[in-house]
């Protein structure tokens, strides 16, 4: 089939890979722009253009598709089918209706359920049981379009979202190719209405834990922020104090501390193994902390960190 491919980030790259492998004629690919990055802010490629190029393939990254000129380009190409994965800019009418058969998107959740932008992020952090990949047929709404085939899989019990988004990437390279292996058997499946949620944007401010809040909901939190942006603690109470980043972690048991009462929430526990720390409404629940990082250092386990830092007597 003659495909054209639009995508951006790493989870792109193995279904572009797999396209190519099946024996797809990609006529192009389409990407974001080349966007300053390091230490000199030199514009660097997206992971998808450096695939593309390594693949031979004709690489396209326009700022916008919203113009004439850009949009009968894309028609030129003469594709039967686009493939969208995470590309990031919105496709305009025109563009969904170029190719002959329209464009497939591979969404890493199963729609309804988390639409939108974070889809993985968002799973973890709702301790959802599962997640998933849809072959959806895109229309003009945000993710709305009739789903052609859906694989869910287990979300482990601390897994983070950089180990579920490497599995989900790797299933949707599966799962578009087989849907297109058998695109005229695959019937299309409106999304009901009635279960959609929206996976917003991840904002910086979401990022810091709040000791507060019960030990299963903040394990979530932190395993849906790993290994980006990361939640984080800080390392005393002035302003401008250590950021502590948690990478994982897992609600763990407690009892009242020698006084018979609940502990302040944000205490690190003594004589526990690892990093414990008391969290919940009044301090009666406990995190364990299993992988964290603090500013400069490489990520280490909980043992790791306790062995080589001083830590305060309580996280705020």
């Amino acid at each position: 089939m003659r495909l054209i491919f639009m995508g951006t980030p790493e989870f792109s790259v193995p279904a572009l890979k797999a396209l190519v492998a099946a024996g797809h004629e990609v006529a192009a690919v389409y990407t974001q722009p080349p966007r300053p990055a390091g230490r000199g802010k030199k514009p660097k490629a997206t992971p998808v253009a450096a695939a593309a190029e390594t693949l031979g393939l004709e690489v396209r990254h326009p700022v916008s598709l919203k113009g004439a000129e850009e949009q009968e380009a894309f028609a030129a190409l003469g594709a039967e089918l686009a493939v969208v994965v995470a590309y990031g800019l919105i496709l305009p009418q025109a563009v969904l209706d170029a190719p002959a058969r329209g464009c497939l998107n591979i969404h890493a959740s199963l729609l309804p359920r988390w639409r939108g932008a974070a889809p993985i992020h968002r799973a973890i952090m709702a301790g959802d049981a599962e997640s998933g990949i849809c072959i959806m047929q895109m229309e003009a709404g945000l993710d709305t379009g009739p789903v052609l085939l859906r694989q869910a899989v287990p979300i482990g019990a601390a897994e983070t979202t950089g180990e579920l988004h490497d599995r989900l990437a790797a299933l949707g390279a599966e799962a578009i190719t087989e849907a297109l292996a058998g695109l005229d058997a695959l019937v299309p499946e409106p999304q009901p209405e009635a279960d959609v949620t929206y996976a917003a944007k991840i904002l910086k401010d979401e990022a810091r834990i709040d000791w507060s809040h019960p030990a299963r909901e903040l394990a979530a939190h932190v395993n849906g922020l790993s290994p980006f942006p990361g939640a984080w603690t800080a390392l005393g109470a002035e302003d401008g104090a250590e950021r502590l980043k948690l990478l994982r972690a897992r609600p763990a048991a407690v009892g009242p501390d020698d006084a018979g009462l609940p502990n302040a929430p944000g205490t690190i526990l003594p004589d526990r193994a690892g990093l414990v720390v008391a969290c919940g409404p009044g301090g009666g629940e406990a995190l364990d902390i299993l992988e964290a990082q603090r500013a400069g250092k490489r990520p280490m386990s909980s043992g790791e960190l306790l062995r080589g830092a001083a830590l305060p007597e309580r996280f705020t």
